[in-house]
């Protein structure tokens, strides 16, 4: 046992009885009696020298200290499971893959294209999780990770997938017709923004030679580019969306460009795993298909999907 690290059982029991906030509960779960869970959470208090629970009559309550350390605790439980599945599910296949990818992306883009994959390879297993900041490839169980930009993360090898394409501003066509009505225009809409992009309006503005207003940058703020574009179809506001993920409902009509201008980006996409590792047949294969895949939609009028 590695000094300092408690027993995995106690640290089970302390996990479920703090998600469940019960004793009994917690046993039930975890297929213990009451006593046997008690002890356990009791010695790993011991252990820690510190209070966990505070037991009112019949109640407990986790402490300040304890619903932090729970945070903690089952954030690599759920990490050993997902690594403990990772490893039995290639035992058992043989051609698993686990690929880091941002959000937006996996859903508009990579997933939409995968039966292409498994038509042609059925044998390989693509497993995803979502991952919007850069990392390092030895702290997480990863064998690739698609991304965004400027260049390829260092110690890393693989290909450019596409260009990054320029970002539009749209908006609910009620809301053009009430901007346009208005002296101050765009600026009088509510701007909506993506947190991986917190400057985004800003250059925007200065790319047009138009005066950037610190209110407009108080507008809501939102994780995904599908969420603006939810937001946007909503009539909350004005988002700046890559031109991809608004050409259907721009084509439509359900969506309008309120003002010219757009604001080029200089990122690309890239699919990369690192140099120390020889990539196994699966990854070789993934790599060559995406390879492929790009090549053959690079003479077709599309654009890649620009969310984090």
């Amino acid at each position: 046992m590695r000094k300092g690290v408690p027993n995995l059982g106690a640290l089970q029991a302390f996990e479920a009885t703090a998600r469940l906030g019960s004793f009994s509960r917690a046993a039930e779960e975890l297929s213990l009696t009451h006593s046997a869970v008690f002890r356990q959470v009791s010695g790993l208090e011991e252990r820690l020298g510190v209070a966990l629970f505070t037991r009112v009559r019949r109640r407990i309550v986790l402490t300040d200290a304890g619903a932090e350390y729970a945070g903690r605790v089952r954030h690599h439980l759920e990490q050993l499971e997902k690594d403990t599945f990772g490893v039995m599910s290639r035992a058992a296949l043989g051609h698993s893959l686990h690929i880091a990818v941002l959000p937006t992306l996996a859903t508009t883009w990579l997933i939409p294209r995968l039966p292409l994959l498994q038509a042609r390879h059925p044998d390989i297993a693509v497993s995803l999780s979502v991952r919007t900041l850069p990392f390092q490839f030895a702290d997480h169980p990863f064998d690739a990770a698609i991304y965004h930009a400027e260049q390829p993360w260092p110690g890393t090898q693989g290909i450019r997938l596409f260009d990054e394409e320029a970002m539009l501003p749209v908006c609910a066509p009620r809301l053009y017709d009430a901007a346009r009505a208005t002296p101050e225009g765009l600026s009088s809409l509510t701007h909506l923004h993506v947190m991986s992009r917190p400057h985004a309006w800003r250059d925007w503005y200065r790319t047009q030679g138009l005066d950037w207003h610190p209110s407009i940058g108080a507008g809501p703020r939102y994780e995904l580019f599908t969420m603006v574009l939810a937001a946007v179809h909503a009539g909350l506001g004005v988002g700046l969306i890559p031109r991809f993920l608004a050409r259907e409902a721009l084509a439509a009509g359900d969506l309008v460009v309120p003002f010219d201008g757009a604001l080029p980006m200089r990122q690309s996409y890239y699919f990369s795993y690192p140099v120390q590792h020889v990539p196994n047949d699966a990854l070789k294969v993934f790599e060559a298909w995406l390879d492929e895949v790009v090549a053959t939609q690079s003479t077709v009028p599309w654009l890649p999907d620009m969310g984090n």
